[in-house]
């Protein structure tokens, strides 16, 4: 369980902070960027969820859980896999949650009319919202590989953080009058 009592620790004052192992490590760190950029994630999916509460409250339920999940995935990255004990086990994302993302693209996207071209970020605030979501999930993702290559790092974590921008994606299209209030790239319109 956490405990936050106090919010300010100075420790980070010499520009690095602890792991969940313990381990200090500068701000800058790649690790330190990849969860810090699932943690702005989230925070641009509570953005969206001021939009999706009253006109779609299944995907704002879905949003709800994603955050969780979030969270969940920040402290898998936030804590390298290592062979020391930790006096805990490590919070890890897993195949399930990988799984409940996929079942919910397949849901929203049985109901949208077929892509002819590609979709420019944009239509309905909640829409505009879930595209910043899944821009910034894509550079998480990013990071997280870019982390992977270096370090050890739980496959579910990457794969729950592609298959949540291609969620992001479609939630979208689905929030944008289930694709018909979409707006279509036109290639060279304004040459």
């Amino acid at each position: 369980m956490v405990t936050l009592n106090k919010i300010y620790t100075k420790t980070g004052d010499d520009g690095t902070t602890a792991l969940g192992s313990g381990e200090r490590r500068q701000k800058h760190d790649l690790r330190i960027d990849a969860y810090g950029t699932v943690d702005e994630t989230n925070s641009v999916v509570g953005l969206a969820r001021l939009h999706a509460a009253k006109e779609f409250p299944n995907l704002d339920e879905l949003l709800g859980q994603i955050q969780n999940d979030l969270f969940d995935v920040g402290a898998d990255l936030a804590t390298p896999e290592t062979d020391e004990d930790l006096g805990y086990e490590p919070l890890r994302a897993t195949a399930n949650q990988v799984t409940s993302l996929e079942v919910a693209i397949d849901q929203m996207n049985v109901e949208l009319t077929p892509l002819k071209s590609f979709v420019l970020p944009g239509g309905t605030p909640l829409a505009s919202y879930l595209h910043q979501a899944r821009t910034v999930a894509r550079r998480a993702e990013r990071l997280v590989a870019a982390l992977a290559e270096k370090e050890q790092v739980n496959k579910h974590a990457l794969q729950y953080l592609n298959r949540l921008s291609d969620l992001f994606f479609v939630a979208s299209r689905y929030a944008n009058l289930k694709g018909e209030g979409d707006i279509l790239w036109v290639a060279g319109k304004y040459r």
